[in-house]
C-alpha cells in the first residue's frame, strides 16, 4: 500500500513539475515578445569616434515574422534584418555626431536589387553629412560590390576576387519535360499574352518574351552602372568594357581597372579604419551595430503621438488567412481595418513586395484598400517586386512610388491546372468517369481540360482581365486604350514604369512616407507596423523544433526557378485559379 502510494505521490511530483516549468516557459516567451513589440526607447551607449558596423551580409525582409523575432531571441533562428530598419539605422547615424563614419561589409548581400538601391542612397546620404565609408571584403558579389561601390574606399583581399560581369537572366522552360514523363501543366489564357506561362508551353524563349526581358535587364544595368561610375569615377564605357571583358575577376585587375582602391589583409584594413578616425594603431575600434541603434524601438521619437501606419504585403497572394509573407484576405482586411480605426494612426502606406497570385483574394483587398482612402491618405512603396496582384493592389493608392529597379506591371490573367493524364497511361491507370450531363466533371487531374472548360475559364480570364485593366485606369488616371498599351503581361522597371504611368515618383520608403505625412498634413509621426499576428504556442515550440527549417533549408538550396516551380506545385489544387501574377521567375544574375 505504501508502494502505491509513493508511486502515485511521485507520478503526481513529476506532473506538477512538468506543469510548473511549462507556465514558467511560457511566462518567459511572453516576456520576451512583450520585450520585443515594447514600445518604449531603450538609450544607446554609443562612444565618442565611433563607428556603425554596418553587415548586410544578413538575410534581408521587407517584413519580419514574430515568430523569427522571439526566435532570434532565445538564440535558436538565423539573424535577419529588416529593411527600413537599417535604413532609419544608416539615416540615425548619420545624424550623431559620435558616429564618424561606416565599417561596411556586403560581399553577398541576400536581398533584392530594389532593396540594395534603397539602401546604396541611404549610404550615398550618410556621406553627405562629411563621414565617410570604408568596405572591405574576401569576394564581392555583383550587388554586394554595387552597394559598395559608394564608399570612399574598397578594399579587397590579395587572394580574393570580385564578380562584375553585367546582368543575366534564366528561365527555364518545361514543355519537353512535361511531354517527357507526363506531368503537364494545362494553361488558359487571353489570347494577347504572348510570353505568359511561356515556359509550359513552349521549348525555348520566344523573341517577344527575349525583348522584353532584355528590356528589363538593360533598365535595371543603367541604373547600377550610372551609381557605380559616379561612386568610382569611371565613365559607362570604362564599365562595359570591364564587364565584357570579365577584367575585375582578378585582384590586381580589379584595382588597375579602378574598381577598389587596395588590396589588404583584414588586420591592414582595421588600420586604415583607425587611420581614417584619426587614433593610433593600437588602439580598440569602438563600434556600434545596427541591433544597438534600433533595440527596444530606439529609432522612435518620443513624445510624438502620430503614427503613420505601415502595411506589409509581402510574399505571394494566396485565397485565404495569410500572414506576415503571405498575402491572404482575412489577416490583410483585419490590417486595414486596424489602421483605419486607430486615432493616432493619420496616414497609411502599403508596402508592397509581391509577384501577385490570386485573383479574387487581390481584388478584395483592393477593395478594402479604396475604402480605406476614403478615411485616410493611402500611398504606395513598391519593393523589390509589385507585379501583376501586387500591381492590382498598388493601384488603389492616392500616391506610388517605385525605386528604378522594382519590377512592376505584369498586367495579365492566366489560369493553370495540372494534369496528368500521360502520367497515368504510361504506368497502366486507366481513370474512368460517370456523369449526368457532360459538363459535370468538371475539372479531372487525370483528364485534359475539356473545350466547354476552357472556354468557360477563358470567359472568366478576359472578365478578370477587363476588370484589372479598369482598376489601373481609375486608379491611374488612364484610358482603357492606354492600359491596353502597357498591359499584355509586359513587365517593366520602376524607372519604365514612371515613363509610362503606372507610378507617380521614383523612391523608396523615405520618399513614400513624406508623401503620406504631406497628405496627412503632419510634420512629426513614428511608425506602427501591421499587419500584426501574434504567435500561437504552437506556432513557438514548432519553429524551435529542430526539422522546422528543413523543407524551408532545401528548397533554398535549388536554383530560384526550380524552387519557384516546386512551391506551386505544392499549394496547387484541383480548382482552376485565375492568377494575376508574374508567370515565371525572372532571377537576375
Amino acid at each position: 500500500m505504501n508502494f502505491f502510494k509513493s508511486f502515485l505521490a511521485s507520478v503526481l511530483g513529476t506532473v506538477v513539475a512538468f506543469i510548473f516549468i511549462g507556465l514558467l516557459l511560457m511566462m518567459s516567451i511572453a516576456g520576451i515578445a512583450t520585450a520585443i513589440s515594447s514600445e518604449d526607447s531603450i538609450s544607446v551607449d554609443i562612444s565618442e569616434n565611433s563607428l556603425l558596423e554596418l553587415d548586410l551580409d544578413i538575410p534581408m525582409f521587407d517584413n519580419v515574422g514574430a515568430t523569427q523575432d522571439i526566435e532570434q531571441a532565445l538564440g535558436l533562428g538565423e539573424d535577419v534584418l529588416k529593411y527600413y530598419d537599417v535604413i532609419r539605422a544608416i539615416r540615425k547615424a548619420a545624424k550623431d555626431d559620435r558616429i564618424k563614419g561606416i565599417d561596411l561589409q556586403a560581399q553577398f548581400p541576400s536581398m533584392g536589387w530594389s532593396q540594395a538601391q534603397g539602401i546604396h542612397k541611404a549610404l550615398q546620404d550618410f556621406k553627405a553629412e562629411g563621414k565617410f565609408i570604408y568596405a572591405y571584403g574576401d569576394y564581392f558579389s555583383q550587388k554586394g560590390y554595387y552597394i559598395a561601390s559608394v564608399s570612399d574606399s574598397i578594399f579587397l583581399h590579395p587572394m580574393g576576387g570580385m564578380e562584375f560581369k553585367g546582368l543575366a537572366a534564366e528561365v527555364l522552360y518545361y514543355k519537353d519535360f512535361q511531354e517527357e514523363y507526363g506531368f503537364k501543366m494545362e494553361v488558359v489564357r487571353h489570347g494577347k499574352y504572348k510570353s505568359a506561362v511561356e515556359p509550359y508551353l513552349e521549348s525555348e524563349m520566344s523573341e517577344a518574351n527575349r525583348t522584353q526581358i532584355s528590356s528589363l535587364l538593360n533598365s535595371v544595368w543603367e541604373s547600377i552602372s550610372e551609381a557605380i561610375a559616379m561612386g568610382r569615377n569611371l565613365t559607362l564605357t570604362q564599365l562595359d568594357e570591364i564587364a565584357n571583358g570579365l577584367k575585375a575577376t582578378q585582384p590586381e585587375h580589379a584595382q588597375a581597372n579602378g574598381l577598389i582602391d587596395a588590396l589588404a589583409y583584414e588586420s591592414d584594413y582595421d588600420d586604415k579604419l583607425k587611420n581614417a578616425l584619426g587614433i593610433e594603431s593600437d588602439s580598440r575600434l569602438k563600434t556600434v551595430s545596427i541591433g544597438q541603434l534600433i533595440s527596444g524601438n530606439g529609432l522612435a521619437k518620443k513624445g510624438v503621438r502620430e503614427r503613420i501606419a505601415v502595411i506589409y504585403a509581402q510574399g505571394p497572394v494566396l485565397y485565404g488567412e495569410g500572414s506576415e509573407n503571405i498575402i491572404g484576405q482575412e489577416v490583410f482586411l483585419k490590417a486595414i481595418d486596424q489602421a483605419v480605426k486607430s486615432r493616432r494612426v493619420k496616414a497609411i502606406v502599403l508596402r508592397v513586395d509581391s509577384p501577385g497570385g490570386s485573383a479574387l483574394s487581390s481584388d478584395i483587398i483592393w477593395k478594402a484598400l479604396v475604402k480605406a482612402k476614403k478615411e485616410k491618405p493611402l500611398v504606395v512603396s513598391m519593393g523589390n517586386v509589385a507585379a501583376s496582384g501586387g500591381y492590382y493592389l498598388a493601384v488603389a493608392g492616392d500616391e506610388i512610388y517605385a525605386n528604378d529597379m522594382t519590377i512592376t506591371g505584369s498586367i495579365g490573367v492566366f489560369a493553370t491546372v495540372p494534369n496528368i493524364r500521360g502520367f497515368t497511361d504510361d504506368v497502366g491507370i486507366n481513370v474512368q468517369h460517370v456523369e449526368t450531363h457532360k459538363n459535370a466533371l468538371g475539372y479531372s487531374v487525370f483528364e485534359a481540360p475539356s473545350g466547354d472548360f476552357r472556354a468557360s475559364i477563358k470567359e472568366g480570364i478576359e472578365h478578370v482581365y477587363a476588370t484589372f485593366k479598369q482598376r489601373v485606369a481609375d486608379g491611374r488616371g488612364l484610358s482603357l486604350d492606354e492600359v491596353e498599351a502597357i498591359a499584355q503581361g509586359r513587365v517593366w522597371t520602376g524607372k519604365q514604369a514612371l515613363e509610362n504611368g503606372l507610378v507617380d515618383g521614383l523612391g523608396g520608403m523615405d520618399q513614400a512616407l513624406a508623401a503620406a505625412a504631406r497628405l496627412a498634413e503632419i510634420e512629426e509621426y513614428n511608425l506602427i507596423s501591421y499587419p500584426k499576428i501574434e504567435p500561437e504556442l504552437e506556432d513557438i515550440f514548432s519553429a524551435m523544433g529542430p526539422f522546422s527549417k528543413i523543407e524551408e533549408k532545401i528548397l533554398a538550396n535549388y536554383p530560384s526557378e526550380i524552387s519557384a516551380f516546386l512551391t506551386g506545385l505544392k499549394t496547387q489544387d484541383d480548382r482552376p485559379k485565375m492568377e494575376i501574377r508574374l508567370p515565371y521567375t525572372v532571377e537576375i544574375k
